[in-house]
């Protein structure tokens, strides 16, 4: 099952700690991010019921989230506009991807570096995929040679990034917004604890990630 809205999922309890914290924690134990803004919703309650101190005082708050996406992180490259140049990278993760690693992210950073482009972490699709009719029936099995299962943090240059986003808000990622500018950005290969909690059972199995990786 899915989780309800009574509490939004980034401030689940996770360890001890909101799901959030996680993935905060990791992105500023990289020293060469200079910044990690948090895009909260306008209205958002309960970032204020937290404790943040332990956290680095790179961390930077903006009340500028929208109603998809796309329009969150758009607002949230509006609101870092005027310290920006157009070719300064641009980093993108999901607070609901607690379990990314600093030395995952160093990775991806090295792999990107000098790219021209930028790109994602993804991994390669392992299982059967089958394409369901409307009576959830199998219509055909789906080829899955070259498939890959996008992932975040996601890397482009912030003017890029901004203009593929101004027109395509609706792109479900930040990937697919640049390849509608014609760009193909580079897949870098992603971990398989770096999971997106969407149901019950990924809190769990992050609650297991988590813990293993502190043993």
């Amino acid at each position: 099952m899915r989780f309800g809205d009574a509490l939004p999922k980034q401030y689940l309890d996770l360890n001890g700690f909101p799901m959030i914290y996680h993935a905060l924690l990791a992105l500023t134990a990289v020293a060469r991010i200079s910044k990690v803004f948090v895009i909260l919703a306008p209205g958002d309650r309960h970032w204020d019921s937290f404790n943040w101190s332990a956290l680095s005082a790179r961390i930077e708050v903006a009340r500028c989230g929208g109603a998809s996406r796309g329009e969150s992180v758009l607002n949230g490259l509006r609101h870092i506009a005027a310290s920006m140049d157009n070719g300064d990278w641009v980093m993108v993760h999901d607070a609901a991807r607690p379990c990314i690693r600093a030395g995952l992210i160093e990775q991806f950073v090295d792999e990107l570096g000098d790219d021209p482009v930028g790109g994602l972490l993804a991994q390669p699709l392992a299982d059967t995929l089958k394409a369901a009719d409307e009576n959830l029936r199998v219509a055909r099995t789906v080829p899955r040679e070259g498939l890959w299962r996008a992932q975040t943090p996601q890397m482009f240059r912030f003017g890029m990034l901004r203009d593929a986003l101004q027109q395509r808000p609706e792109s479900t990622d930040e990937s697919q917004a640049i390849e509608a500018l014609g760009h193909a950005p580079k897949l870098v290969a992603g971990d398989s604890a770096n999971i997106k909690v969407t149901f019950a059972a990924d809190l769990r199995l992050a609650r297991m990630f988590l813990r293993g990786e502190k043993e």
